[in-house]
C-alpha cells in the first residue's frame, strides 16, 4: 500500500507517518522504480501500536522504549514495566499539578464581584496582578508535558 492509503487505514496524517519514519520509530519501506514507499502489514500493525501509545499520552522516547522490547522477544518484559510505571508516576504528578491548577483558577474565579463593568472585574485584576509578577503562575513546576513530551506529532 501506499503512504496515502496506510494513513487512511490508520487514521494518521501522512505527516505524521514521515515523522515517525524520521524517528526511527517506523521503519523505512520498501521503495517501487519510480521512487514511491510502499508499505506492508506489518507497517500497519506497528503505526496502530505507536498510535496507541501516543494516546496513552507515551512520549516517543517511551515509545521507542516499548518497541525496542517489543521487537526482541526473548527480551526481558520488566523493561515494558519501567517504562509503564515511569509514566505512571508522570501522569500522577500532572493530576496533582492540574489539581492546583483548579484550585488557583477557582480562587482567581471567586474574586469576581457583581460589578459588569469590565475595569472592576476580579478576575482582569488578579490576571493582571499574576502577569506583573512575572507573567506565570506562582511556584508554577515545569508540566510532565513541558519536561517529558516535548514532541507534538500524535
Amino acid at each position: 500500500m501506499q503512504i496515502g492509503e496506510l494513513a487512511h487505514a490508520a487514521g494518521t496524517p501522512v505527516d505524521t507517518i514521515r515523522y515517525y519514519e524520521r524517528q526511527g520509530l517506523l521503519p523505512a519501506p520498501a521503495r517501487t522504480a519510480s521512487n514511491y514507499r510502499v508499505y506492508e502489514a506489518a507497517h500497519l500493525e506497528r503505526l496502530l501500536f505507536i498510535r496507541h501509545c501516543r494516546n496513552l499520552d507515551l512520549s516517543l522516547d517511551e515509545v521507542r522504549a516499548l518497541l525496542a522490547v517489543r521487537d526482541a522477544p526473548g527480551s526481558d518484559c520488566h523493561a515494558a514495566d519501567r517504562v509503564l510505571d515511569a509514566h505512571i508516576g508522570h501522569v500522577s504528578q500532572r493530576i496533582r499539578e492540574l489539581q492546583q491548577l483548579a484550585r488557583e483558577l477557582k480562587a482567581l474565579r471567586a474574586q469576581c464581584a457583581s460589578s459588569q463593568q469590565a475595569e472592576a472585574c476580579g478576575v482582569l485584576s488578579g490576571l493582571s496582578v499574576a502577569a506583573s509578577q512575572g507573567g506565570g503562575r506562582v511556584g508554577a513546576k515545569a508540566s510532565h508535558v513541558g519536561a517529558v513530551h516535548k514532541e507534538v506529532a500524535r
